[in-house]
């Protein structure tokens, strides 16, 4: 547990009471405060007193009187559409609001930081898409090169839950824009920025409020070094605004397609072919074709940002080349599930909007698309284009029948549950084709969460594959 420091004594409010907000009060505690906990969920609140915990209820009118900070929690709306009743009472006070990441990067370091050999380092990632992937990539090459180190955040363990930081230690952190635009302090050693695209417009009002909560990892407190994904324009702005100009090796810019070989740093993948350069001329190339836990062109963006960010840390590129081929991938990320008689099925149930299906439809020459559920907005009519690859689709779900209908020519058969889906993909598909979960919707319809369905189709392909 990371100690919070600052508020000995003091009176400190803790709206949201999941595994972030039973954590921080388990931290503020720690740290000689006094948490005041509250949670609109009954269940929560039960839980909460269930581990010791004592209840202020922060919605009534005077409860935050005298209270130092109200720390929330990231899913708890603070500005748009329309902040909490009890952040908004806060704001009108003057009671500064904050997270637990700022908490923790308040907290974590100390005064034994300066008797270390080597003080510990925090690296954090944020974006759009990978960003969990590349979390998990910069944690496991740092692990298999022999350095200790801890992944926290938006995957893995709250920060304040993981323990105080050793000797030459690298904390590795997955940050949301919901973390990113509230904490009031934001001081990595290194800070990652995958890329962009939209997502969460109602929380930030708008593109441009996203992308600025995003940047703040970048300008709050400046990072020692900066990886930043430059396909899309934002990426390139940020690259831009924190460079002092082009040969400026403070900023690492990273791509996936694009050669960037006029840059003091930067690191880039093109036809399945990774490489560094540096002051004009390559340093370092691996071959990532043949990496199985990362297919397609979105991995291999997340491996040149992993690359570059545990270069920066001063490991070798053959380090990391090696740590590369043994990494697994996420559960629910372009995940291998298993293989049988050339076939290949690939569990992607976290693609639950149009933009991470396209990456994952782009992965793979031949593919049997199983995709369906809790359609969004507009459904599945963009990926028209990128259908090419798709030998057949299997629809599943409550959207089963719209997405047939935007598929055009493209052969499909509408199985309306997983377990048909993946019966009729294997008994058809072929050896060199992929079986590819890639929903493009959410799951609500027949699971609670797109980690149950990938479970499910998990389960059922390795029923398959035993049998």
């Amino acid at each position: 547990m990371i100690p919070v420091k600052g508020y000995k004594g003091e009176r400190v409010a803790v709206l949201g009471l999941g595994r972030s907000g039973l954590a921080t009060a388990a931290a503020l505690r720690a740290g000689g405060a006094e948490p005041l906990l509250w949670d609109d969920s009954p269940e929560a609140r039960a839980k909460a007193e269930a581990e010791g915990f004592a209840l202020t209820d922060l919605t009534r009118h005077a409860s935050l009187e005298g209270v130092a900070c109200l720390v929330t929690s990231p899913g708890i709306p603070h500005l748009y559409p329309a902040a909490h009743p009890v952040i908004a009472r806060a704001l009108e006070l003057g009671v500064p609001v904050d997270n637990d990441i700022g908490l923790f990067f308040q907290s974590a370091a100390g005064t034994e930081w300066d008797e270390m050999e080597t003080p510990p380092k925090i690296v954090a990632v944020t974006g759009s898409n990978g960003k969990s992937t590349t979390t998990a990539l910069i944690h496991h090459i740092l692990r298999e090169a022999g350095k200790p180190t801890q992944m926290a955040g938006n995957i893995g363990k709250g920060v304040l839950s993981i323990d105080p930081p050793a000797d030459g230690e690298v904390v590795v952190l997955e940050l949301s824009s919901y973390q990113t635009e509230l904490a009031r302090a934001l001081t990595p050693d290194v800070a990652v920025f995958t890329n962009l695209s939209p997502d969460h417009l109602d929380r930030h009002g708008g593109m441009g409020g996203y992308f600025a909560a995003k940047a703040r990892l970048f300008t709050m407190g400046g990072p020692d070094r900066a990886v930043i994904g430059v396909d899309e324009v934002e990426g390139r702005y940020l690259a831009g605004a924190l460079a002092q100009g082009a040969q400026d090796d403070r900023v690492i810019r990273v791509s996936s397609g694009s050669r960037l070989e006029g840059f003091g740093w930067s690191v880039f993948a093109r036809k399945g072919f990774l490489a560094e350069w540096r002051k004009g001329r390559q340093v370092a190339a691996i071959d990532l074709r043949e990496v199985k836990g990362l297919p397609g062109a979105h991995n291999h963006q997340n491996a040149c940002a992993a690359y570059a960010a545990c270069r920066s840390l001063g490991l070798a590129p053959k380090q990391i080349e090696g740590a590369l081929h043994s990494f697994a991938g996420l559960p629910h990320r372009s995940q291998l599930v298993g293989e049988r008689a050339g076939v290949r099925f690939v569990n992607d149930s976290k693609a639950t909007n149009v933009d991470s299906a396209a990456k994952a439809l782009q992965a793979f020459p031949r593919i049997r698309w199983i995709a369906g559920g809790l359609g969004k907005e507009g459904g599945i009519a963009s990926l028209k284009p990128l259908l090419g690859s798709v030998v057949k689709a299997y629809f599943i779900g409550h959207s089963a029948r719209d997405f047939a209908l935007q598929v055009g020519e493209t052969p499909h058969e509408i199985c309306e549950t997983m377990e048909r889906a993946v019966a009729r993909a294997a008994e058809e598909a072929e050896a060199g084709e992929v079986v590819l979960l890639a929903p493009a919707a959410a799951s609500f319809d027949q699971y609670p969460n797109f980690e149950k369905r990938g479970e499910d189709f998990t389960a059922r392909v390795k029923a398959l594959i035993g049998s």
